[in-house]
């Protein structure tokens, strides 16, 4: 196979910008289907993307002749039944994150992608733009020294919609948690690429303002490899004016603070902040898209492995339910 043709399923908003239009950017690569049960949407989609193939039927779409990869990015419940799917057809599966709904379902595929002999990679895809190459960059140079402590601060507003039945985010029985579910994962997975696997975790979290089933408040600790100390809190019920997203390195000669949903790195040495800007991507997957391509195609490694992603799954799991 020189080129692989994708086909999407689930193509909501996350499809829009961040990752859809990638697939026809990267080299030896072409969207050529995409399924959603909505037919008006799906329709609508695929005219403005340029998408020839449109299913409703997510099966269908797996066993066209012309689909060669499959892109799922679905609510999480209905992940590992796609993927799965998808793999006995012995179509390579390219699975938005969280993974799976749980760390049960997301070692069954990777058991089902080991065991078939069909690729799997996950869409944490952060680790693949600039700014925290960069990041990756300077701890690797060693430019703040030992690295003592590790913090991540993220702290959200409730939202407006926080009420909105339609808000499947929100829904443990969909997306296996709420909010943190939805954001930790990329702030987790960088702590993996930065700094190896966690030795301990440990964890808990709280339903503080009770506008929706799942967890709102979640603090969590971990020892990293090398006796790196980690805390981690979450806070989705706080005012607008208290928002904050802060992933900070301290270490024995300087800090590196950063937003982990924003553009730019701040590096602190000798009492001088530098301030370090990027630019906004214009598709947000689209590195780690060509890194995907590249594996499916037998041409390069995989930028994220089940393995990868499962360390992730393991750890906010164990924050929130205590498992």
């Amino acid at each position: 196979m020189q080129k692989i043709r994708w086909g999407i399923i689930g193509c909501g908003n996350v499809t829009e910008i961040k990752s859809g239009p990638a697939f026809n950017k990267v080299a030896n690569s072409e969207l050529v289907a995409v399924m959603r049960r909505d037919e008006t949407k799906l329709l609508d989609y695929a005219l403005r993307h340029h998408v020839p193939l449109t299913f409703t039927n997510g099966s269908d779409l797996i066993h066209c002749d012309q689909v060669d990869a499959i892109y799922i990015a679905t609510p999480p419940n209905v992940r590992e039944m796609y993927a799965i799917a998808a793999m006995e057809a012995g179509k390579p599966v390219y699975l938005e994150k969280p993974m799976a709904l749980n760390v049960a379902a997301c070692n069954r595929l990777k058991n089902a992608s080991e065991q078939l002999g069909v690729k799997l990679s996950v869409a944490h895809y952060r680790r693949n733009l600039p700014l925290f190459k960069a990041v990756k960059q300077l701890l690797d140079q060693n430019t703040i020294g030992q690295i003592l402590l590790v913090n991540i601060t993220m702290l959200k507003y409730a939202g407006d919609n926080s009420n909105d039945p339609n808000n499947w985010r929100l829904n443990p029985a969909i997306a296996g948690g709420g909010y943190f579910y939805d954001l930790a994962p990329h702030q987790i997975d960088l702590l993996f690429y930065f700094f190896g696997k966690a030795a301990s975790y440990k964890g808990l979290a709280f339903n503080k303002a009770g506008l929706y089933k799942a967890e709102d408040l979640v603090e969590g600790e971990m020892m990293l490899e090398g006796a790196i100390p980690f805390k981690g809190i979450w806070n989705f019920c706080v005012d607008k004016g208290s928002e904050k997203d802060e992933f900070e390195i301290i270490g024995t000669s300087g800090t590196i603070r950063f937003p982990v949903f924003g553009l730019e790195i701040l590096l602190g040495k000798n009492g001088v902040v530098q301030k370090i800007p990027f630019d906004a991507p214009m598709h947000n997957q689209q590195n780690h898209i060509e890194k995907v391509v590249e594996y499916f195609l037998g041409k390069g490694e995989n930028p994220c492995s089940a393995n990868d992603a499962i360390q992730s799954m393991e750890v906010m799991e164990a924050f929130v339910y205590g498992n």
